[in-house]
């Protein structure tokens, strides 16, 4: 016979042998008879004697075990993606990272110059924020294509953020925006993108490609011009139109429509269009020159345009505006600002971190998620049908904002536009991102003197040739296609971003796409048959397409009561696709199916969901009754006609 303490041993939750008696007695051995419910060893379950635990130890024991889930091995792994490639890292990875690192860093160049303008900043702090970012990314990013860095968004997002009011603000704005979106990982928070649906996310796109390109008329036609939003900005530009610099616009023109022949040019192959053939060594030599000068047509535009500035600048002032002085070297390693102070006037005016924080207002929230928005879209366009890990590219890239706000940069987040380049070009790993960085840090450190002499049209054509391209027309005619209503919240997103701040546009976007939501959700679809059972009993099949909930039911109830009277005969309602119900919906089902009974009409419920079943029957409604297959329906019409004729017999 086993002992007490064999027993204990055996469940694996007693102690051993060493054990005090008064250790063993704070345990109860339930009987085997009364527990057959509990899950557990087959011989006995152990309840401690014991009072329950107070809130504060139920919270240590809730992060304890968070912690050691979250000290594992495989959620390292995912926290940490470089140990996942880096091992497997040979010398065709790195070949593939060091021609796509360089492509990229030429691209990123004169972007970041570009960019810095639409932000409404020194050039230099485009560069500032194309760098560190690239180095975080390398360790935390969980995609090859995503170069961090600055992009036409978050550079027309902190233009509307910071207003005008500094560079202190548009370096702060770069932490907060990098603490968000930490937070936002920790916390789970990636699925608050799910809500921009496709046609909002492309109507948004499309007005910031507009008003990004509007923003740089001002630069190709040599004018000046400010302003908030689309209408704002063009308002301005025709008050001083006639101000118009027939250098800067001739300039301007020209670049844009070289830049747009040499993306034509990269696209270009000669050699059979037959793939089984395989090209000549001089076709493939050809093709990959064509493709390399098309990729690098910024670079080597901003380059010609730079050597033409400088010969006008030795014979004098140029005819055209150029950038002007940039600052040589790496920005200091510094705390981003929590405050400041200015002189206006002789005054000295001390600014805290709530005053540049109020001055930001929502773009503490917005530049966050549209940031977030750009990384996702690049990760999803380039995985290949691999799922996108939207915690893991959050932490990543508010790390890497983090980061960059301590060497004087403004928000960046993954650019689509580089991202193509960088996937045309090979890139294996993140690890492509060093090249990048460090071509980035040359320029810095040598080449900065002469970015003195590159002319403003130059950088606008840059930004304009590129933009262009983000308005996304072709996605109207398969909308119109598949489903027409889709239109409206993408055409309301499109004309409200360009008619108020891109912030309030967006939500007004979201906001009609929650609408529809709602509506479809309060109006569900029902299918009315009627059909007759085995035992020649006529009634009336209503298929409801989804749950009832309760902007839904009073809907389901007022269609259920008008076929029922219309018809007069006994109804089934399939329930085969309401897999939830709330309390609302259970008060309707009761006072539904004391109508019927009121009536003496038959109604019956047809493969109701046990769990649904049980929120209805919370109430007690009278008259409730559900089955599950053709016999029973037969046999309850069939009883439910009977007692019909008794009673009118009787």
């Amino acid at each position: 016979m086993k002992t007490e303490s064999d027993l204990m041993g055996e469940g694996g939750g007693g102690y051993d042998n060493l054990g005090s008696t008064s250790q063993r007695s704070s345990t109860t051995i339930v009987d085997i008879e009364k527990r057959n419910q509990f899950k557990g060893s087959d011989d006995f379950i152990l309840i401690p004697n014991d009072e329950s635990p107070s809130t504060t130890q139920e919270i240590k024991a809730w992060v304890k075990r968070k912690v050691q889930l979250t000290c594992t091995k495989k959620m390292l792994h995912r926290r940490l993606p470089i140990l996942d490639w880096l091992p497997k890292y040979d010398s065709n990875c790195a070949i593939g990272d060091l021609v796509a690192g360089i492509t990229v860093g030429l691209t990123i160049i004169p972007q970041a110059l570009a960019y810095a303008n639409v932000a409404g900043l020194p050039a230099q702090y485009g560069l500032y924020s194309s760098f560190l970012g690239c180095f975080i990314y390398i360790f935390f990013g969980s995609c090859k294509d995503v170069p961090m860095g600055p992009t036409a968004i978050a550079a027309l997002l902190t233009y509307q953020a910071v207003n005008g009011r500094g560079p202190e603000h548009a370096i702060l704005l770069c932490c907060l925006t990098g603490l968000v979106q930490i937070l936002m990982g920790i916390f789970g928070l990636g699925f608050l993108i799910d809500f921009v649906s496709g046609p909002v996310s492309s109507g948004f796109t499309s007005a910031v490609a507009l008003i990004i390109v509007t923003s740089q008329i001002k630069d190709v036609l040599g004018i000046t011009a400010s302003g908030g939003t689309f209408i704002q900005t063009w308002t301005s530009i025709f008050n001083d139109i006639h101000n118009t610099n027939v250098w800067d616009t001739v300039f301007g023109i020209t670049c844009i429509a070289v830049l747009l022949i040499m993306r034509i040019v990269a696209k270009l192959k000669i050699g059979p269009s037959d793939t089984d053939i395989p090209l000549t060594k001089f076709q493939i030599v050809v093709n990959k020159t064509l493709w390399l000068i098309g990729t690098s047509r910024n670079a080597i535009l901003v380059v010609v345009c730079g050597f033409i500035g400088y010969s006008f600048c030795q014979n004098g002032d140029p005819p055209f505006k150029v950038i002007g002085y940039v600052p040589a070297g790496l920005p200091s390693v510094q705390v981003p600002p929590f405050g400041y102070t200015e002189d206006k006037n002789g005054t000295t005016i001390t600014h805290d971190l709530w005053d540049m924080m109020s001055n930001l207002g929502s773009g503490i929230v917005v530049v966050p998620l549209i940031g977030l928005l750009e990384d996702i879209a690049i990760c999803k366009a380039f995985a290949n049908g691999k799922s996108v890990d939207a915690t893991q590219e959050l932490l990543a890239v508010g790390l890497s904002n983090v980061a960059n706000s301590f060497v004087q940069a403004f928000p960046g987040s993954g650019s689509l536009s580089r991202s193509a380049v960088n996937n045309s070009s090979g890139v294996r790993t993140p690890l492509g991102g060093l090249y990048t960085a460090v071509l980035v840090i040359v320029a810095l450190l040598f080449f900065t003197p002469s970015f003195y002499y590159i002319p403003k049209s130059c950088l606008a054509a840059i930004i304009i040739a590129a933009v262009v391209f983000m308005v996304e027309v072709k996605v109207v005619k398969p909308m119109w296609r598949t489903k027409k209503s889709d239109l409206i919240p993408g055409l309301a997103t499109f004309v409200a971003c360009l008619a108020l701040p891109l912030e309030y546009g967006i939500l007004i976007g979201i906001g009609i796409n929650l609408m529809f939501i709602l509506y479809h959700a309060a109006r569900p679809k029902i299918s009315v048959e009627k059909l007759t059972s085995h035992e020649g009993v006529e009634y009336l099949m209503l298929t409801p397409d989804r749950c009832l909930i309760f902007p839904s039911v009073d809907y389901v109830r007022n269609l259920v009561t008008k076929h029922s009277i219309r018809q007069g005969i006994p109804v089934v309602i399939d329930c085969s696709h309401i897999y939830g119900a709330d309390y609302t919906a259970a008060t309707v089902i009761e006072i539904l199916t004391q109508d019927f009974a009121a009536r003496d009409q038959p109604l019956f419920f047809y493969n109701l969901k046990p769990s649904v079943s049980s929120v209805f029957e919370g109430l007690s409604p009278k008259e409730f009754v559900v089955y599950y297959n053709q016999e029973e329906i037969d046999e309850l019409l069939k009883n439910k006609a009977y007692m019909k004729k008794q009673i009118f017999n009787i």
